[in-house]
């Protein structure tokens, strides 16, 4: 993965908040009759999606308000797609709302888990089937955290948003560690593998069978 550039105003490349590619960014400032002067949008090189950005005060710098900034990290660039919808949705709102992001986050591991094939059905199951096939064990550890935090999240009183809030960012934290250790790693040494020469490769295949 490109190292994390963070989006700012008239910057020429970040990495992206829609598609997380570090790309080339078009500026445009928004002058006429119908627009805000101080409203300025920069448009992504590889998805194209637009941001835009305001400035509320004249001696400050405009900031980002589409999409939402999120203090949360980025999806891994490996996540599967349907996992990555509910992660970036909790990332959206979790300044408004650390309980329902919390919530999120366990739908998130819960599709992690089936993506990797678990039955996803019960999260504290799966995870002990992962470690046995290699999961580290810290892992697990924190991984009893989310299923832990996304039980209580739909349980007012059991934990406060102040401590889910908390908590949150570890959270999204350790999805991006599963995925880089159970999809990402497992490609690469695959990719490693495939760039042997052929005959290397015939050699090792008759050895293992």
């Amino acid at each position: 993965m490109h190292k994390y550039v963070a989006p700012e105003h008239n910057l020429k490349a970040f990495t992206c908040p829609y598609c997380s590619a570090f790309a080339q960014m078009r500026w445009d400032r928004l002058t006429s009759l119908l627009s805000d002067p101080g409203l300025s949008i920069a448009k992504c090189s590889s998805c194209e999606e637009i941001s835009c950005w305001y400035q509320f005060y004249v001696q400050t710098m405009p900031k980002m308000v589409v999409p939402k900034p999120s203090n949360a990290p980025l999806p891994h660039a490996d996540m599967p797609p349907e996992v990555k919808a509910d992660y970036d949705e909790a990332r959206a709102i979790l300044n408004e709302s650390p309980r329902a992001a919390a919530a999120l986050l366990r739908l998130s591991m819960q599709r992690l888990c089936i993506v990797l094939g678990e039955p996803g059905k019960n999260i504290n199951d799966d995870i002990g089937s992962l470690v046995k096939k290699g999961l580290p064990a810290g892992i697990q550890k924190a991984l009893d955290v989310v299923r832990v935090v996304g039980n209580n999240a739909v349980h007012p009183g059991k934990l406060s948003d102040d401590d889910l809030a908390e908590v949150a960012i570890p959270l999204f934290k350790l999805i991006n560690v599963i995925v880089e250790d159970r999809i990402c790693r497992p490609k690469e040494l695959e990719d490693l593998y495939q760039g042997l020469p052929q005959g290397a490769r015939d050699a090792v295949d008759k050895r293992d069978k």
